[in-house]
């Protein structure tokens, strides 16, 4: 096993070195030897402070209230008639608790280093974060002309609630460098990276949204979980302890994210100016283990031993 995950290290290792200097590199002139890239991989966890519009954007959007649509009829006065129509429910939801301005995440690091430059790919998640509903169901009022709501029939509705949920996940690919030395006891490890994330939703009931400018158009939000990507930008710094092909780190770092506008639906949402521009920024402390392996050439090294 052991065998098969070195084997797979050692090919993204090349992978990785090939991508970031194949444009530049001549093999025959020795500008890297692929004998001396070693592959790695880490575990850690993390606490990840939100900045505040971040923590806004999650609660406006995990609490979003779109109303409802049922089928009803009303009392017409003038023709004497009941009359069968769509009308539309309303109603403020109950008092869920809103969710913290923190969240514990989860990484995996699969990378490869050359000398005293690394490189790798950072896989990160984190627990579902949970708002428990605080009732089975909540009231929502028939929203009308005063003459139609009067003698609207239902004049209330009672839409099943769910729990509020949200989760991230993502990957990252990070360049980073040994300041003290390839093998040192003691290094620091500067950092930065691109990459994606994924942030997801499940609302508080089955809302009807109306398409802008179409209302006839309506679709229903469903008991499902609803996803958005962002772009992502980071930068870290990690000390790291290595007891030979052990390390020990403790790091640190900024992740820059913007979201795009959620599609529920087929409907993309979007908040007003005096809402949150999808901000997902986070700073971030936490600790990794990280496992090297061995290069073709220690391996060759440790069999003439």
């Amino acid at each position: 096993m052991k065998t098969k995950i070195a084997s797979f290290l050692s090919i993204v290792a090349l992978s990785l070195l090939t991508l970031t200097t194949g444009a530049f590199a001549d093999l025959e002139e020795g500008f890297y030897e692929k004998d001396h890239v070693r592959g790695f991989i880490s575990i850690g966890a993390d606490y990840r402070g939100m900045r505040s519009e971040f923590q806004r954007y999650v609660n406006n959007m995990a609490f979003s209230n779109w109303g409802h649509q049922r089928d009803a009829s009303y009392y017409n006065v003038k023709d004497s008639a009941w009359v069968d129509t769509t009308l539309s429910y309303s109603g403020a939801l109950p008092n869920y608790n809103k969710f913290d301005d923190y969240y514990f995440g989860m990484h995996v690091n699969i990378g490869a280093q050359y000398k005293q430059f690394l490189t790798w790919f950072d896989i990160n998640f984190m627990p579902m974060q949970t708002s428990e509903r605080p009732a089975d169901s909540y009231t929502a009022n028939v929203r009308a002309r005063s003459d139609v709501a009067e003698n609207a029939s239902p004049k209330k509705i009672y839409p099943t609630l769910y729990d509020v949920e949200w989760f991230t996940y993502g990957a990252d690919w990070m360049f980073g460098w040994k300041l003290f030395g390839e093998h040192t006891f003691i290094n620091l490890i500067p950092s930065v990276g691109f990459g994606f994330n994924i942030i997801n939703f499940h609302y508080a009931a089955n809302f009807t949204l109306q398409e802008r400018g179409n209302p006839e158009h309506t679709e229903i939000v469903r008991d499902r979980f609803y996803s958005t990507m962002a772009t992502t930008v980071t930068s870290e710094l990690e000390f790291r302890i290595e007891l030979g092909r052990l390390g020990l780190g403790g790091y640190g770092g900024y992740r820059f994210v913007r979201y795009n506008d959620p599609d529920i639906e087929g409907f993309n949402i979007f908040r007003g100016e005096d809402e949150t521009d999808n901000v997902g920024d986070t700073w971030y402390l936490g600790a990794r283990v990280t496992w090297y392996f061995l290069s073709p050439w220690e391996k060759k090294q440790a069999d003439k031993l």
